[in-house]
């Protein structure tokens, strides 16, 4: 049973975000009334507003969660590791495993608080999974890339 996910700080990622001055409040409230009528992230509703980017959304989960954030646009992985985690699983969940020493499997993934993702990839590889953060955007490239070969 993975144990439960402490925030290193206790605010909410839109809070974060405020008080960083990556968006403003008005921002913040538009994308929160998004989330309401048609559900989804906030972070994610922030980017296809326009708000903020991609990388700004990892940062902030790492400052909160305290998950290491991995760009992934020129990272190397071994295409064996990769498949440990079948297409389908990866693509549904946006996450690429990165690596595998023993039985510790490296995902990098744009959610990282999805935990039926962490525990369905730890039943799948028979692991315990440790978590990155990176971009969707990273994760897709990085899917498309290295399942194509």
């Amino acid at each position: 049973m993975p144990l439960p996910l402490r925030r290193i700080n206790p605010k909410q990622l839109g809070e974060l975000l405020v008080e960083r001055n990556m968006i403003s409040q008005r921002q913040l409230i538009e994308a929160l009334n998004l989330q309401k009528e048609k559900g989804g992230l906030v972070g994610e509703i922030l980017v296809s507003l326009g708000f903020v980017t991609e990388e700004a959304i990892a940062q902030a989960l790492t400052a909160q969660y305290g998950f290491p954030y991995l760009p992934l646009a020129n990272y190397e992985i071994d295409t064996d590791i990769v498949r440990i985690v079948p297409y389908n699983v990866a693509k549904q969940y946006c996450l690429i495993a990165i690596d595998k020493i023993g039985s510790n499997l490296t995902v990098a993934m744009s959610n990282p608080l999805n935990l039926q993702a962490v525990d369905d990839i730890e039943l799948l590889a028979n692991s315990t999974v440790q978590i990155f953060i990176s971009t969707t955007t990273d994760i897709k490239n990085a899917i498309e890339r290295f399942y194509k070969k």
